[in-house]
Parts: C-alpha cells; structure tokens; sequence
C-alpha cells in the first residue's frame, strides 16, 4: 500500500477525530488487508505524520490532544503486552522443569532393546 496516499486521503476526507474512519472501510477503498493498512499507519507514525485513532477508527490529528489521546492508548497497549509477556515467561518455567524430568524406565529404553518388555515390540 502506498502510504503517500493514505496520508493523502486522511488529511483531506478525515481530519480531526469527529471525521474518523473504521479500518474496514479504508481496507475496502485501498483494496488492501487489515495488516498491510497497519503497517502502512506505522510507517506513517514512524514518519511523523500525525496519524492518530480512537474509538471511531483512524484520522488524520487535527489537534494536540488528539495526538496526546492516541499516544496514551498505545502506552496503555503496551502495558497490557508487557504483563503478557512476563505471564508466558513465567509458563516457560514450566516448560523448563518438565524437560528436566525423566519418562518412566520402560518408555525410557528404545523399542528395539532386545531386554525392553514385550521382547523388542513398541509399547
């Protein structure tokens, strides 16, 4: 997705947040994906293009609390992504003591042992 054009089109149809628009809407007039306009919106944040988004979708920032609102909104994201973060870190130790643990003897030895029960057969 051309973000050149993006930028174009929330600057002029969706300027300040009373003009927002749904990601839907601008996927069906880009003819692009939820994820390539995401990451086009990055890009464009990574610019510094005041692309901002609340509750009714994206626009372009008309105002500094615009900005403001969508820079707390992400902050609060990253918060909920970072606590996600120390849960699954906290599984791994799960993960870590089972490896660690060994099978029961019999599902130990290798089913072609000829002194494994059942005289070499797979258990």
């Amino acid at each position: 997705m051309e973000k050149t054009k993006l930028k174009q089109h929330l600057k002029h149809y969706h300027l300040g947040e009373r003009y927002a628009v749904t990601s839907r809407e601008l996927e069906t007039a880009f003819g692009v994906s939820g994820k390539e306009l995401r990451d086009a919106v990055n890009a464009l944040r990574r610019d510094g293009v005041p692309i901002a988004s609340g509750s009714g979708g994206y626009f372009y920032a008309e105002t500094e609390p615009e900005v403001r609102a969508t820079i707390a909104h992400m902050t609060h994201r990253i918060g909920g992504i970072a606590a996600a973060i120390r849960g699954l870190t906290q599984a791994l130790d799960a993960f870590d003591t089972a490896q660690m643990c060994l099978l029961p003897e019999e599902r130990v030895r290798s089913p072609t042992d000829p002194d494994a029960a059942g005289g070499g057969e797979p258990p």
